[in-house]
């Protein structure tokens, strides 16, 4: 039984330190970093469209096929569209499940390949300074602990 428990059983109010130590915090620090990883998804769709801008129109999403053209230099100039739109929509929805927490095993791991290719792709065509300066690889690492995590079947509590 932890300290937390007993105090309730011994008819007393449980102290602070009791109940900092009777969080799970690894189930908080997944929970954490669900959270910012699902955030970050939906941030960066929500600057294709201009939304950080207050200003929704289509020309910041034809801002964003450019940008995809230059992150992706080694696919044909037509492929791109097809890209940046899937892209948009993988990131909406994996940034959306990651946050409510559905499928956490899938949507983890694809967010960690997703993440992974976004880096490798950086790298090809800006040279490994860019991804690194982003943070992706780190996002990407972050993931694979997540869906490491689910397919271990983790169940347990955020508080004890």
């Amino acid at each position: 039984m932890n300290r937390k428990a007993q105090a309730v059983l011994d008819g007393r109010t449980p102290s602070i330190g009791e109940k900092v130590r009777a969080i799970n915090w690894e189930r908080a620090g997944i929970l954490y970093t669900r959270i910012a990883v699902g955030a970050a998804f939906l941030s960066a769709v929500a600057s294709r469209f201009g939304l950080w801008d207050r200003t929704l129109d289509l020309k910041h999403f034809a801002n964003f096929i450019e940008y995809a053209a230059e992150v992706n230099s080694f696919l044909p100039r037509t492929a791109i569209p097809c890209v940046a739109v899937l892209a948009t929509v993988f990131e909406t929805s994996l940034g959306i499940l990651l946050i409510v927490g559905l499928w956490p095993r899938w949507v983890s791991l694809g967010s960690a390949i997703l993440l992974a290719m976004f880096g490798t792709a950086m790298a090809i065509s800006f040279g490994l300074k860019s991804p690194m300066d982003y943070s992706v690889f780190s996002a990407s690492g972050a993931s694979v602990l997540l869906a490491l995590n689910a397919f271990r079947g983790n169940k347990s509590k955020l508080v004890e």
